[in-house]
């Protein structure tokens, strides 16, 4: 029984100090308008310390504004991460007007949103499996105006 407890313990250690895929979110900026909603990008960038190229799962992202979940949505099957090096992804959060509206307070104050976007990335990591890497960013989008839309 001892000799599996070492033995345990032992894959355990040497899991946990396997490199892993690191990511931040470097900024979140208007990507387009439309009749039914406003798009904002939000621009991760993710080291993949591997040899070789790793399938990215899935990225799922909650935006939150004055305390209020406005946007959640998933991205499935983004592709995958360059081998040794780093990928930049762009992660479209569409906001409905209808919910913009709702932000009256906070928008007529300043022209902005203030946010809280909070977005896991799932990559599938050899042997270990599904891995997922939480990153969270907060700061302020600024609302197009009328002469954005013509």
């Amino acid at each position: 029984m001892d000799l599996l407890d070492k033995a345990k313990n032992f894959v355990a250690e040497k899991v946990a100090n396997i490199k892993k895929p690191e990511a931040c979110v470097t900024d979140v900026d208007l990507g387009g308008i439309h009749r039914d909603r406003v798009d904002y990008d939000a621009k991760i960038t993710v080291t993949n310390p591997y040899g070789h190229p790793l399938p990215i799962c899935e990225i799922s992202y909650t935006l939150k504004s004055d305390g209020r979940e406005i946007a959640t949505g998933k991205m499935a099957d983004p592709g995958s991460l360059k081998a040794n090096d780093t990928t930049f992804l762009t992660v479209p959060v569409g906001v409905a007007h209808s919910i913009l509206v709702s932000l009256a307070k906070d928008i007529t104050r300043d022209w902005d949103i203030d946010y809280e976007l909070e977005l896991r990335l799932t990559i599938d990591l050899p042997v270990i499996g599904e891995f997922t890497i939480p990153l969270s960013s907060k700061g302020e989008v600024k609302l197009p105006s009328l002469k954005d839309f013509f």
